[in-house]
C-alpha cells in the first residue's frame, strides 16, 4: 500500500517545502492551491484548487483514497500581524481548519498534521514558552492568535473524542529560502538587501528556518504522538542582531533601531512608506507588542521526542539572501 499525503497550502512557503522533501520519497503527493495560485511542482504533484472554507471544493482532493495510506498535513491559514479584526482571517483558520477535520473523519484517514502557530500559547514572562495541553482564545491576544487557539482547541478535541489521530505542531517566526517576499520575516530581509528598510526595530523574536519545520513536521507525523503539540522554534533573534548579519553579508547600510515606544509614534510614517514601496507594514501595532514582549520558545519536547534539531540562523539568513538574489534572475 502507498503512502499519499495531501497537503494543504501548497503554494506557501511551509507547503511548497514540505512538498520539496516529500518528492525525494516513493510516496504520491497532492496539493491543495487557490484558484489564484500558481501550481509550481506539476510533474510529481497532483494539484487540485480549491479552498478550506468551502468544504465542497474539498471533494476532489479527498477522493479515490483506496489503495492508499492517507496523511493530510493541514498547513493553510492565514497569517496577519494586522491589529483589526478579520471576518476572512477566522473563516479560513477556524472554520478552514473545521472543514479539513470533518473530511478526515468522513474518509478515515490514517493521520492528520496540524499547523498551529506559537501565538496559539498563552504568553508567560520570566521563561521560556512551553506547550501547553488546552486552548482558548481568551487567553492569547490579536485575532490572528485567536484563531490559531480555536483552530487548535477544535483538533486536540476531535483526538479526544476518538474521531481523529492528529499532532499539532507549533512554529515560531518562519523565515528562510522558497519565498519572494510574501512571508512577512523574508519580506523584512527583502527589504533591507534593495534598500527599501526604513529603520529596524528593538526587541526580537524566535526565528526558526522553514526548511527545520518542514522536517519537524514530518517528524511529527511520523513519531509524535496523538493528540501532543509540539513547539518547532529555534532561538531568540534581537532585530538588531539580524540586521547586523544581513549588513555583514551584504555589505549593506547600517540601520538604526528604534526604541518600541518611538517606533509607536511612527506607525503612520511605516504605513505611509509602505504604500509608496508597494509593501505590507512591517511595524504595526501587533508586530511590535510581539517584539517587545516574550519571545523565548523552548522546543526541547520536539527535540526529545522527535529529534528535532534546528540550524544556526546565521546559515538561514546567508540561504535567504542567496535565494532571493537568485529568484530575481
Amino acid at each position: 500500500m502507498q503512502d499519499l499525503y495531501i497537503i494543504t497550502g501548497a503554494a506557501g512557503h511551509l507547503g511548497s517545502t514540505i512538498i520539496r522533501k516529500l518528492m525525494k520519497e516513493d510516496c504520491a503527493i497532492r496539493g491543495l492551491i487557490l484558484p489564484s495560485e500558481k501550481a509550481e511542482f506539476v510533474k510529481r504533484v497532483s494539484y487540485f484548487t480549491g479552498d478550506v472554507t468551502d468544504s465542497d471544493s474539498l471533494d476532489r482532493l479527498f477522493s479515490d483514497l483506496d489503495g492508499y495510506r492517507v496523511y493530510v498535513i493541514h498547513t493553510a491559514g492565514l497569517i496577519s500581524i494586522s491589529s483589526h479584526d478579520d471576518e476572512r482571517l477566522y473563516s479560513v483558520n477556524v472554520k478552514g481548519t473545521e472543514n479539513i477535520i470533518a473530511k478526515c473523519v468522513e474518509h478515515n484517514i490514517t493521520r492528520m498534521l496540524y499547523v498551529s502557530s506559537v501565538h496559539a500559547i498563552p504568553e508567560e514572562e520570566g521563561h521560556a514558552i512551553t506547550e501547553v495541553s488546552s486552548f482558548n482564545g481568551d487567553s492569547v491576544e490579536g485575532s490572528y492568535a485567536k484563531t490559531k487557539a480555536a483552530a487548535t482547541a477544535a483538533v486536540i478535541e476531535a483526538c479526544r473524542n476518538g474521531l481523529l489521530d492528529a499532532v499539532v505542531v507549533h512554529p515560531s517566526g518562519i523565515i528562510g529560502p522558497y519565498d519572494d517576499g510574501r512571508n512577512h520575516l523574508v519580506q523584512l530581509v527583502k527589504m533591507y538587501i534593495t534598500g527599501k528598510l526604513p529603520a529596524g526595530v528593538d526587541g526580537g523574536y524566535d526565528f526558526v528556518d522553514v526548511r527545520d519545520v518542514a522536517d519537524g513536521c514530518m517528524n511529527a507525523l511520523r513519531k509524535g504522538r496523538t493528540g501532543e503539540c509540539y513547539i518547532l522554534s529555534n532561538r531568540y533573534v534581537a532585530i538588531r542582531e539580524l540586521l547586523d548579519n544581513l549588513r555583514k553579508l551584504t555589505g549593506g547600510r547600517r540601520k538604526i533601531c528604534l526604541p518600541v515606544w518611538v517606533a509607536r509614534c511612527f506607525e503612520p510614517f511605516f504605513a505611509f512608506s509602505a504604500r509608496l514601496t508597494h509593501t505590507r507594514p512591517l511595524y504595526t501595532s501587533y508586530a511590535l507588542s510581539t517584539l517587545e514582549g516574550n519571545g523565548h520558545f523552548s522546543h526541547m519536547k520536539a527535540t526529545m521526542e522527535l529529534g528535532y534539531k534546528p540550524r544556526p540562523i546565521s546559515s538561514t539568513i546567508a540561504d535567504t539572501i542567496a535565494w532571493l538574489r537568485r529568484s530575481k534572475t
